[in-house]
């Protein structure tokens, strides 16, 4: 199908959260008309940064109620758009049956709008290279748009932790097959890292997770995630861009998945390390990172590290697609810290304050 034109309308659920807020904001940079779906339009403490934003004030950013747990809910929204970003979380990815159910009627009504020729779906780095054999990533580890985890596994249900990521494969397989049975529009899926930047509301700083893990760095606490993965990072202005940048290019085709990720990694004591390096004037009084893991898990450190550090992130398909160029992961821990105090009056603990004493110049 066609890309969406320029100054065109495009519908984005999930608006009002970390990513959805950025894409709602970059596409009014561009020019776009946006339609802005939100569960509550009436909920201040989450869209009012919305209407804060100059596109509403001359009726070029709209908001509109939508439940995604209701069928039909976008029917209305999306007559007249031109694409829609899909960023909008549901419920819970554990339940199979409802996620494909939430993604059949959101695909309906794509088709029953009769202007919509393009969706980009969120999807997640998880759907990629969440493994519920963690030995599948040493075993294949060039991590790029064509590697699924490995689907055969009998342990990979969401009794075992996977069911965000397999939610996320079916809801882009059920997007990519809903077009292809209607032949008017068609569905991209981007595949963002770890997002980190900044928020533009205050309660984003809870959802994300990771301006959350940073939050908490910053009041003085975190602890080792996800089996020592590293973090696997893009700017979530990065991840906006590469969105609209998808609704735009005319080199993508109905079912194509881009992940979008600097392909920058940080293992999280050295993320807590970075603020003080970045923003020394704070005087961050930085954390020791407690290690939560059962010892059967400490045990295997070592390995477990190597697994990852031998991971071979690509990212060449959708910087050949959009164009686009990733900020550094400073950059954007910078720009989170400076958010959370500023919008969310996170107050960072400092050395002063904890007794520790200052090195003289």
């Amino acid at each position: 199908m066609a890309p969406i034109p320029k100054n065109g309308t495009v519908a984005v659920t999930g608006a009002a959260g970390f990513i959805g807020g950025w894409v709602v904001r970059r596409l009014l940079d561009k020019g776009f008309r946006v339609r802005a779906c939100v569960r509550d339009a009436n909920d201040d403490a989450r869209v009012d940064f919305l209407k804060r934003m100059p596109g509403h004030a001359s009726g070029r950013l709209t908001l509109h109620a939508a439940d995604l747990d209701r069928d039909g809910c976008f029917d209305e929204i999306f007559k007249g758009c031109h694409g829609v970003a899909h960023v909008s979380h549901v419920t819970s990815y554990d339940d199979h049956e409802y996620v494909r159910r939430v993604c059949d009627h959101i695909a309906s009504s794509v088709s029953q709008s009769g202007t919509v020729n393009r969706v980009v779906v969120t999807s997640s780095i998880a759907a990629v290279l969440s493994e519920a054999d963690i030995n599948e990533l040493a075993r294949r580890p060039v991590i790029y748009e064509d590697r699924y985890p490995d689907e055969t596994n009998p342990k990979r249900t969401p009794e075992r932790g996977q069911g965000y990521s397999m939610g996320k494969v079916i809801a882009e397989r059920a997007f990519a097959d809903a077009a292809v049975a209607h032949g008017g529009w068609d569905a991209i899926t981007c595949c963002p890292a770890d997002n980190v930047g900044p928020i533009q509301s205050a309660h984003q700083k809870n959802a994300g997770p990771w301006q959350h893990f940073i939050e908490m760095m910053l009041l003085g606490k975190y602890y080792q995630n996800g089996a020592y993965r590293p973090w696997m990072t893009v700017d979530v202005r990065d991840t906006a861009d590469c969105h609209i940048g998808l609704l735009e290019s005319t080199q993508v085709k109905n079912g194509e998945r881009y992940i979008a990720w600097s392909t920058e990694t940080r293992n999280v004591e050295d993320i807590c390390a970075s603020i003080d390096r970045i923003l020394p004037e704070l005087e961050h009084d930085a954390p020791a990172v407690t290690d939560n893991f059962p010892d059967r898990i400490k045990a295997r450190e070592a390995e477990l590290r190597a697994i990852w550090a031998g991971l071979d992130l690509r990212n060449e398909r959708i910087r050949a697609v959009t164009g686009i160029r990733f900020r550094a992961l400073d950059d954007s821990i910078r720009d989170c810290v400076e958010s959370l105090m500023a919008v969310a009056c996170v107050q960072p603990k400092r050395r002063r304050e904890s007794g520790t004493e200052l090195p003289r110049d």
